[in-house]
């Protein structure tokens, strides 16, 4: 007879589950019903859009997590955040310049930094976030753009800040500042690009096109990928 698998109370928006442990909260919520039909990344939406606030009992804080990471604990009390609230500022990138005023001008809340370094401690991605804010301070737009590219802005720095700094849109403003004044442009692309306005790729992209959703599945996966 096959061990009874241990099973954990969770608790969804306030509604009782009860559920396998061992499971991610995006499983777990999966498992007691509910339906990823957009925002997740590996669900067919954006990743970093599964931030979940949760608390257990007895315990004071407030604590965040990603719902594809964070596993399940018994008597969970979670609920998602389907987007974290932040000021983005509007700009256009070709009449900016990639220096510290730019960085104020659009975030001056950067200032305010109070080095707790919470956000680098909430990061899913172990990202140093206070450090590239600190980078920023400096007008070290390179750095900043180096530090920060893996983020995924799923805004759990942001909701754990008291000075209120939205670090992954710094972040944002940063990276394509470097990517558009700083960083050296790349031949190997300009090249590809000109292949592709010669014609060079025409029909390879009409034979895909052609093709149905079965083909392009088994051509997809049986692509060559880079470790």
């Amino acid at each position: 007879m096959a061990e009874e698998r241990k099973m954990v109370n969770i608790y969804i928006m306030g509604k009782h589950y009860k559920v396998p442990y061992g499971l991610t909260i995006m499983k777990a919520m999966e498992y007691a019903g509910y339906r990823f039909v957009r925002g997740c990344g590996c669900r067919g939406g954006f990743c970093g859009a599964c931030g979940t606030v949760y608390r257990k009992p007895g315990d004071f804080r407030l604590k965040v997590g990603l719902a594809c990471q964070t596993m399940v604990e018994d008597n969970m009390y979670l609920t998602q955040i389907p987007f974290y609230p932040a000021n983005k500022a509007t700009y256009n990138l070709e009449e900016l310049t990639p220096t510290l005023s730019t960085i104020l001008q659009y975030y001056p809340e950067v200032t305010r930094c109070l080095g707790c370094n919470q956000c680098t401690r909430i990061c899913p991605q172990e990202l140093k976030v206070m450090d590239y804010i600190a980078a920023a301070q400096r007008g070290d737009i390179e750095k900043v753009a180096h530090l920060s590219f893996d983020c995924i802005m799923c805004g759990l720095c942001a909701s754990r800040c008291p000075a209120e700094i939205v670090h992954y849109n710094v972040a944002i403003l940063a990276r394509r500042l470097y990517g558009r004044h700083i960083a050296p442009p790349a031949k190997h692309l300009a090249k590809r690009v000109e292949e592709i306005k010669a014609g060079k790729f025409d029909e390879e992209i009409q034979k895909l096109m052609k093709m149905n959703k079965e083909e392009l599945q088994k051509l997809y996966n049986a692509r060559d990928i880079e470790p």
